[in-house]
């Protein structure tokens, strides 16, 4: 097997299946109410990556800049679209009343079990991109996503448990949604490998990805909570963030 076909692999394996299973052992127990402080290490991460290794990458290859930028503010604001087109799911769980369906569940633990596998699997390829780029870019993508798919999956994980589904049964759907990463990687590097020149666009989807997450909703979340403690451990989490991305992309 390709060596890089093998980092993909245990890369999406990595961002999915073991960040979710972080999260629900995270949900499970005391460390729970820790859990928003990832949100800050999730940011420095995105960041990061995005800013510091993906974009420079992508710049960096004979790809016209133009379109390049055009590619990134094309992501953000398609990121924004999906976020608008997927919102309405929380919306029906917070002011609809449950309707149960066949098999234990209610719909907006489906809606949530479907947006999940259509994010994973856009991780899945880009993780893909920027392992076809160089190794240790796909290692500073896959540690941003694992920071950030930790927090989220938590929260999902929550919902899955509010909806009606038991703990066995919300693990297991969310194991089997975690998977689309590695079907997204799969795909990923065998449409990209024949197509190389579509790389470093999908290295500026990937940025716009990390830089919508990290500044449209994990920022605007980090602010609602204010005194002088945590505002300490946020900038402390995010300088961490960066470097952990910066010292695996060096070495």
């Amino acid at each position: 097997m390709d060596s890089t076909l093998t980092y993909i692999l245990l890369a999406t394996v990595a961002g999915g299946v073991l960040s979710m299973l972080a999260a629900a052992l995270l949900a499970l127990t005391v460390l729970a109410p820790l859990a928003h402080r990832l949100v800050s290490l999730a940011v420095g991460a995105l960041l990061g990556a995005a800013l510091l290794n993906l974009l420079p990458e992508a710049f960096e290859s004979h790809a016209d800049q133009h379109a390049l930028f055009a590619t990134l503010l094309a992501g953000i604001l398609g990121f924004f679209l999906l976020e608008k087109a997927l919102l309405w799911r929380h919306a029906h769980f917070d002011g609809v009343a449950h309707q149960q369906e066949p098999g234990g569940g209610s719909r907006s633990g489906t809606l949530i079990l479907f947006g999940d596998g259509l994010h994973n699997f856009t991780d899945g390829i880009l993780i893909a991109a920027a392992f076809l780029t160089d190794p240790t870019l796909g290692l500073s993508a896959t540690i941003a996503i694992i920071a950030h798919e930790i927090p989220q999956e938590i929260g999902d994980f929550m919902v899955l448990l509010h909806s009606g589904y038991s703990r066995a049964r919300a693990l297991w759907f969310n194991l089997l949604s975690s998977l689309t990463a590695v079907l997204g990687g799969v795909l990923g590097y065998f449409v990209l490998k024949q197509m190389q020149e579509l790389v470093p666009y999908m290295l500026a989807l990937s940025a716009a990805s990390f830089l919508y997450i990290a500044v449209a909703d994990l920022i605007p979340e980090m602010q609602r909570r204010w005194d002088a403690k945590e505002a300490g451990w946020q900038v402390l989490l995010i300088g961490a963030g960066v470097a952990i991305v910066s010292f695996a992309h060096q070495h």
